[in-house]
């Protein structure tokens, strides 16, 4: 081989060299992108919307799918207390168990890539179409295997066995940082917005969402309706059967009280033996069918003590509804409003015998207390 040849081989070596070089910078930079803003993520939510959607986007992947491990159903519990529905995340999945879902997941250790095998993997995917190349990338909390990030591609070599995935494990290691740390904080931040004897949200808790919720209704003008049940002649429970028999009582009502509810809806222990319920796009009818419900369900049967105590109770209820569209007052003063004619309905319901339902009508009773 002449020097000539000999130095086209070696500036055509060079060119490839250079070509790997700028592919793996751009690839290390990506990454390092993703990474931090994993890192920067400050809420669950956003979190979880950089580990699907952001993925997606970056590594320009056919189909991506976020596997959690949640049989307590605690992620999606901590989702719904930040008024976000686990349905707002199309790309995750939450499973009671993982080797149910694929049997490659009882020995994932480490980031696998190859090829993707129909119907084998099948469920790794809600998107399976035209897809010829995967990489499962474990999530793992206290050392634990919690979950995986699963990236799915349609050319065949995107993801082979003969690719280094370096990159994809420190990924992969610090989104289960981040996730633990985003499930903490959730933790940390409910634990001051929960009663704890109910585990409902306390009335801070109410506060905050009471806003939130009035500026939806108005924003998509659909009505927002309240429930204040309160537990009739809870005194003589107290009285003549002690504050620990009373403190059962106020748990199994709060239980009775949410297996009446969807996920939308918004049960907090407003003080003593009263709860408020917020119901988003709920009608006055409709409140009034729920309210009757939660009636019969507490009177349905009696309440057992841990002492075998047999106690029983009823409720009487407050109705009342807000209609957004009435005028321009603030959410702040409707939202008081709609509280205060839920307390006013469930006191006449008292007044009146007790164990029954009462309601306002709203149209009359806001333009009297706000000027409509």
């Amino acid at each position: 081989m002449d020097h000539e040849t000999e130095n086209r081989r070696l500036r055509q070596q060079l060119l490839e060299f250079k070509r790997e070089a700028l592919n793996n910078q751009a690839t290390l930079e990506r990454f390092q992108a993703r990474e931090l803003e994993l890192l920067l993520a400050d809420s669950l939510p956003g979190l979880l919307n950089s580990l699907t959607d952001g993925m997606q986007a970056s590594f320009r992947v056919k189909s991506i799918q976020l596997i959690l491990l949640d049989p307590e159903y605690e992620i999606r519990r901590l989702l719904d207390n930040t008024g976000i529905p686990q349905d707002a995340f199309p790309l995750i999945r939450f499973v009671d168990d993982l080797n149910s879902v694929n049997p490659r997941y009882a020995s994932l250790r480490s980031s696998w890539l190859g090829p993707f095998l129909t119907p084998e993997y099948n469920g790794l995917f809600s998107d399976c179409q035209e897809l010829r190349s995967m990489a499962i990338l474990p999530i793992h909390c206290h050392g634990q295997l919690v979950g995986s990030l699963n990236l799915g591609c349609s050319n065949s070599q995107r993801f082979t066995r003969q690719h280094a995935c370096d990159f994809l494990d420190r990924l992969a290691t610090i989104a289960g940082v981040c996730l633990e740390n985003a499930i903490n904080r959730e933790r940390l931040l409910i634990s001051g917005l929960t009663d704890p004897l109910t585990e409902l949200h306390n009335r801070r808790y109410l506060d905050r969402r009471l806003e939130e919720e009035m500026a939806r209704a108005n924003r998509y003008r659909q009505p927002l309706s309240c429930l204040f049940v309160d537990a009739d002649h809870f005194k003589q429970i107290n009285d003549r059967h002690g504050h620990q028999a009373g403190d059962q009582v106020l748990k199994e009502l709060a239980s009775r009280i949410r297996s009446q509810l969807r996920a939308s809806d918004i049960a907090t222990r407003y003080g003593g033996e009263e709860f408020a319920l917020l119901l988003p796009q709920t009608s006055l009818d409709e409140a009034l069918l729920l309210a009757e419900r939660i009636r019969l369900e507490v009177v349905g049967s009696p309440f057992v003590t841990d002492q075998g105590e047999v106690l029983t109770l009823s409720v009487s209820i407050g109705v009342s509804e807000t209609l957004p569209m009435l005028g321009n007052s603030p959410h702040h003063e409707l939202g008081q409003h709609l509280l205060a004619s839920a307390d006013q309905a469930v006191y006449q319901a008292k007044a009146s015998g007790r164990n029954r339902i009462m309601h306002l009508q709203p149209s009359d009773s806001a333009q009297a207390s706000l000027g409509l």
